[in-house]
C-alpha cells in the first residue's frame, strides 16, 4: 500500500473520528430504547464506549477524548438532558483517563481496561450525584455499580477486542 499524503491522512482520520463519534451516539441511543427494569438505576451496558476504546486503541487519546465529548454533548441535547449530560460528562471523562492511563502501562489488556473504565465511569457518577445531593451516604450504592462496571466492561471489552481485529488498518492511518 502506498503512503498517504499528509492532507489525506487528515482527511481519513477526521472520516473515522466522524464515524465513531456517529456510531458512539448510536449506541447510546439504542442505550436509551433498552428498558431497564431490573430495579437497578444507573445499570447500563455501555455500548457507547465500544467506540471509545477502539479510538483510543487504534488512533489517540486526542481523538479518542473529541469523539467522546462529541457523543455526550449531543445525546445530552437530543436524548437525554442537561442533567444526564452532566453524569454522563465526568463519567466518561473520568473513564477515559483510567482506560488511556491503563493502556499506557501495556500491562492490561483491552478487556482489562475497558473493565476498568466501566467501574471509573460508574464512579465518575456516583460522584457526581453526591456532589449534587450534598451526601456521601451516595457511595454505599458503589458496591452495585462496582459489579455492574466490571460485568459489562469486560463484555465491552470483548466486543470491542473482536471488533478491532477485524477493522481495516487503513482506515485508521
Amino acid at each position: 500500500m502506498q503512503n498517504l499524503n499528509p492532507r489525506m491522512q487528515r482527511t481519513t482520520r477526521l472520516t473515522t473520528s466522524a464515524l465513531l463519534a456517529t456510531t458512539a451516539l448510536l449506541f447510546s441511543y439504542i442505550e436509551i430504547l433498552i428498558p431497564y427494569n431490573v430495579g437497578i438505576p444507573g445499570v447500563k451496558l455501555g455500548l457507547a464506549n465500544l467506540a471509545i476504546i477502539i479510538a483510543l486503541y487504534k488512533m489517540d487519546i486526542k481523538y479518542a477524548v473529541s469523539i467522546n465529548l462529541i457523543r455526550i454533548l449531543l445525546a445530552g441535547l437530543l436524548f437525554s438532558g442537561l442533567f444526564a449530560m452532566v453524569y454522563s460528562l465526568a463519567g466518561g471523562m473520568l473513564s477515559l483517563l483510567v482506560m488511556y492511563l491503563l493502556k499506557r502501562t501495556d500491562k492490561f489488556s483491552m478487556i482489562g481496561v475497558s473493565m476498568a473504565g466501566g467501574v471509573a465511569h460508574n464512579l465518575g457518577q456516583l460522584t457526581v450525584a453526591a456532589l449534587i445531593v450534598e451526601n456521601a451516604k451516595m457511595y454505599v450504592y458503589f458496591s452495585v455499580l462496582l459489579f455492574s462496571g466490571i460485568f459489562f466492561g469486560i463484555m465491552i471489552g470483548i466486543i470491542a477486542y473482536i471488533i478491532e481485529k477485524k477493522l481495516p488498518r487503513s482506515i485508521f492511518r
